[in-house]
């Protein structure tokens, strides 16, 4: 194609008397054809030379919209659903032993059932599946042998269920075991006894305020306020304690999006007892840090009793057979206990990811 030139000056298209060269007029026109055909090559190129890689784009496009499409669609209903039959669950039964129980079937927590074991498996595929087998050895080993493990259990330690094989087992821990967690309860001991304080004086006007829970127990009373219930937020109660529920997202082994996971204020009425019982796993230590600790309450974990102090944390493996009670008298007030659950120390960070996945509230 001819090559684009610029038009002539004035002075070069014009003659004496002031017309349009003919010779003018054509090089123009041999412009305009080079343009013309400068525009046609590149259509051309493009509709021979990138159509391989405007399909490639167009692929992978399409991809991530089938991809975001496909995750977006499958979370609400792995959760969705079964967290609305957890919340209407608790509300329709009450507590029982501390916990709501739902007997939802999507609920693994609340599910004891032969299936039990092919669910926490099939999710254990899908973590592995999404992410890595790696570091699964022990979880792997734990729900492919849970049956032997639950059945064969010593008495003294039967967590309902899951067993996690290969964890140091002691009823009670160190301070050490889960310090920076503990310090940082205690320093924080005044906040949450001022919010409990508050909430407390709402007992004055009626039997049970709203946000409270009463379990059954043998003798006594004995209630709790929860701001996380089997890993899901209750956000009225977390609105009355908005300092202590902040205190949470500061916890480094808080356990968190996990239906083993809970913080609450316990408190018991003098002249209660709560029945030995066991809690449903051995992969979290209880944490109780003492608000209000009369003379006359104790905890007993595998047969060894322990005292509350105010302001000083309490650690324990609640798989183990355990009970609390409070013989003070009236006058002595309430035994008050803010609890949380923290990761057992010897449980890999690997393995608190992948259990946070295979325990999902709902899944």
């Amino acid at each position: 194609a001819p090559l684009l030139r610029a038009p002539q000056s004035r002075e070069q298209r014009t003659g004496p008397r002031g017309t349009m060269s003919l010779e003018w007029l054509s090089e123009w026109s041999c412009s305009l054809d080079g343009l013309r055909d400068l525009v046609a090559g590149g259509i051309q190129s493009i509709r021979d030379c990138d159509a391989t890689a405007l399909a490639a784009v167009a692929c992978l496009l399409l991809l991530f919209v089938w991809y975001c499409y496909h995750v977006g669609r499958e979370q609400p209903r792995a959760y969705g659903a079964a967290v609305n039959a957890l919340m209407q669950g608790a509300e329709a039964n009450g507590l029982q032993n501390g916990y709501a129980y739902c007997q939802a079937p999507e609920c693994v927590r609340c599910a004891h059932s032969d299936g039990l074991n092919q669910k926490l498996y099939h999710n254990l595929q899908e973590y592995a599946k999404r992410y890595s087998w790696s570091g699964m050895g022990r979880i792997h080993k734990g729900i492919r042998e849970q049956g032997r493990y639950l059945s064969s259990r010593p008495s003294i330690q039967k967590p309902e269920v899951f067993f996690l094989p290969d964890l140091p087992t002691v009823p009670y821990f160190s301070r050490d075991a889960q310090k920076h967690d503990v310090e940082l309860l205690e320093r924080n001991f005044q906040t949450i006894l001022c919010e409990f304080e508050t909430l407390y004086k709402a007992f004055s006007n009626c039997s049970l305020p709203q946000g409270w829970k009463m379990n059954s127990t043998p003798s006594g009373e004995w209630f709790t306020f929860y701001l996380v219930n089997q890993g899901m937020c209750v956000p009225r109660n977390c609105r009355k304690c908005p300092r202590t529920y902040r205190l949470l997202g500061s916890l480094r082994t808080c356990i968190g999006n996990n239906v083993f996971g809970n913080a609450c204020i316990s408190m018991l009425s003098p002249g209660t007892v709560i029945a030995e019982h066991y809690g449903p796993t051995n992969i979290r230590v209880r944490c109780h840090l003492g608000l209000k600790t009369p003379s006359s309450c104790e905890l007993v974990v595998g047969g060894e009793p322990q005292c509350w102090a105010e302001g000083r944390c309490l650690l324990f493996d609640d798989s183990f057979l355990h009970t609390a009670f409070h013989e003070g008298p009236p006058e002595e007030g309430p035994r008050v206990v803010f609890m949380v659950d923290l990761w057992h120390p010897n449980v890999a960070a690997a393995e608190r990811q992948a259990l946070d996945f295979i325990f999902a509230p709902g899944r």
